[in-house]
């Protein structure tokens, strides 16, 4: 599987013919890639996923299910709220339950966070925040975080679903800080690999994985930070 990030929390995660898009928020990112366009990125997406609904989280989601025809996966809210914007491909879904897609399984997971997007200047209530399991056959099973905290029930998470690529956020002020996201990873999980997220952003938040990269310590190995529009794969 590959596996792309473009700033923020916007990632690809591409295997045979399904391609998933989580987080797109590419217009207005101060950190998508300038060597790309949001056509690119988008060519050929069969699924968007959406952990939570701010604004820098939903970011393109509606325009880029419309051209492609691609599912939305995520909260009921969510799915509902895209459905008054014209969105039928929708996959409304909640904390505990799993659902096959076909070419992948996708789980929600708790998040400790907040879900609203802005409209007209007041918050637009989207349901819980949540994390994402992607269960794809005869490959490793990927976790991303979403925005959240640290929670101790991390550790039913691994145990259910026993996660080995983590996207975890590590920018601080909304989100885990290094520190923090470093405990999340060595206490609660055995990943193989993971790459942290939600940072270089906005100025107000963390502008590098370096405090997370150093609380890792022994386990630093298994993190890989990608520049914007950088792959690895998992």
């Amino acid at each position: 599987m590959k596996l792309t990030w473009y700033g923020h929390s916007a990632f690809k995660l591409e295997f045979a013919e399904t391609s998933i898009l989580f987080d797109p928020f590419l217009t207005g990112n101060p950190s998508f890639p300038e060597n790309l366009t949001v056509d690119q990125v988008t060519a050929g997406v069969t699924h968007v996923v959406l952990t939570h609904g701010h604004d820098d989280h939903i970011g393109d989601a509606i325009e880029i299910l419309k051209k492609n025809g691609a599912q939305l996966t995520s909260n009921f809210e969510i799915c509902m709220w895209a459905g008054r914007q014209g969105i039928e491909n929708i996959n409304p879904m909640n904390s505990g339950g799993m659902v096959d897609t076909g070419t992948f399984k996708v789980a929600l997971t708790r998040a400790e966070h907040s879900s609203s997007k802005q409209t007209d200047g007041e918050a637009i209530y989207l349901g819980n925040p949540h994390g994402v399991i992607i269960e794809v056959p005869g490959k490793k099973v990927l976790y991303h975080m979403g925005d959240t905290d640290i929670f101790s029930d991390m550790a039913l998470i691994n145990e259910i679903y026993r996660p080995k690529i983590g996207i975890v956020p590590v920018g601080d002020r909304f989100t885990m800080g290094g520190r923090v996201a470093a405990m999340a990873c060595t206490k609660f999980f055995d990943f193989d690999a993971i790459v942290p997220c939600h940072f270089g952003t906005f100025p107000i938040i963390e502008q590098s994985a370096e405090a997370f990269e150093t609380a890792m310590g022994p386990d630093a190995a298994k993190v890989n930070t990608l520049a914007p529009g950088e792959s690895i794969e998992v």
